[in-house]
């Protein structure tokens, strides 16, 4: 089900237009952050499957990406029908903090994108896969050369340029890649979209590490991020101190004594510092999508730029959503509605391929 109004001439030209209401039945930020996550539908018709790549990192590592299994892959889709015809477009989706393929935001997309005759691929960041990862390090808010290095390598493969979407984490990584690339971006992108994107670490970091989201979201992610972070330790001895990472609470005690030192940055304030996307906006040079909701548990809405265009980024600011949420219609819901107008907006700004099922082609 999309926005009322979805598909008039011009609406993909109102920001505004394309707001999203909650239902009544889920209100506040945090309700819809965590029904989206845990509790509404993901995805329309059987749940994606996915084929799985390995590619090995120039630093001697791996990295594994899940790719949609659809019509275009000689498969019967949803209909019965099998389509072995180029897809219309090929999406590159980056996930959160913690997240992967299997993430509901990730479904969701993959629901959306297959109705669409879409390639969809996820690239997981190092660890997020499933499988801890071989190098001294992991992955970041600002690991703008690790998203390069795989768009290209997708690039590549798909000969034509490509849809970027990043979610939370994965669309501040997006955006300051396409910030760091400038005008070279568009030889890989025709576009690129951030999702909830916390591209003020700062603010955002202070928001989780206190209050309801300290007890709640962050002790969510500490749980799976120090696990790894001892099985790190355990497969490079001495790397941080078992004691310190122990003791931490908080986002910002875990990133100073392991993610910052592992990624060379000086502690906590110089990576978030560095690694925001925010003061560099000016410096993209491809269509750029930046979408928050106002009521977002720990992206605090004043720490992100009002709805409007600076330069290439459109910024869209929804009134309800939380965080990745966006959860619409009947109970219990569904979270589609959000990838249908990023994909929408998207697919405005690259050309379908002459090849692809005409159902594609929008």
């Amino acid at each position: 089900m999309r926005p009322p109004g979805h598909g008039e001439p011009g609406a993909l030209h109102a920001p505004d237009f394309l707001d999203y209401r909650a239902p009544a039945w889920l209100p506040g930020g945090n309700l819809q952050t965590i029904w989206a996550a845990k509790v509404a539908r993901r995805h329309d018709g059987p749940p994606p499957s996915w084929r799985r790549e390995r590619w090995p990192t120039p630093d001697g590592d791996f990295v594994d990406v899940d790719h949609l299994l659809t019509g275009t892959d000689g498969m019967a889709t949803a209909t019965g029908v099998t389509d072995t015809r180029r897809p219309a477009r090929h999406l590159v989706l980056f996930h959160g903090l913690e997240g992967s393929s299997a993430s509901a935001y990730s479904v969701a997309f993959a629901s959306v994108a297959g109705a669409r005759g879409w390639a969809l691929s996820v690239p997981h960041f190092r660890g997020c896969s499933g499988a801890l990862n071989l190098a001294p390090r992991a992955y970041h808010s600002g690991d703008f050369q690790e998203v390069g290095w795989m768009l290209k390598r997708l690039r590549a493969a798909h000969g034509a340029p490509l849809l970027a979407a990043g979610v939370s984490l994965g669309g501040n990584a997006l955006l300051r890649w396409a910030e760091e690339t400038g005008e070279r971006a568009a030889a890989t992108v025709h576009a690129v979209a951030a999702i909830c994107s916390p591209i003020d670490l700062a603010a955002a970091g202070a928001a989780i590490d206190r209050g309801f989201n300290r007890h709640v979201y962050a002790r969510m992610f500490l749980s799976t991020m120090k696990p790894k972070a001892l099985a790190k330790l355990r497969q490079h001895p001495g790397l941080f101190d078992a004691s310190r990472l122990a003791a931490a609470r908080t986002l910002f005690e875990f990133d100073d004594v392991f993610t910052a030192p592992l990624h060379g940055f000086a502690g906590t304030r110089d990576y978030w510092a560095r690694a925001s996307a925010l003061p560099h906006l000016h410096a993209i040079r491809v269509p750029a999508l930046v979408l928050h909701a106002r009521n977002d548990p720990f992206v605090p809405a004043a720490s992100v730029p009002p709805p409007g265009h600076q330069g290439q980024v459109t910024l869209w600011r929804w009134r309800h959503g939380g965080h990745v949420g966006f959860p619409h219609g009947a109970f219990p819901g569904r979270v589609t509605r959000m990838p249908e107008a990023v994909c929408d907006w998207l697919a405005a700004r690259a050309p379908a391929l002459a090849n692809a099922p005409a159902a594609a082609v929008e």
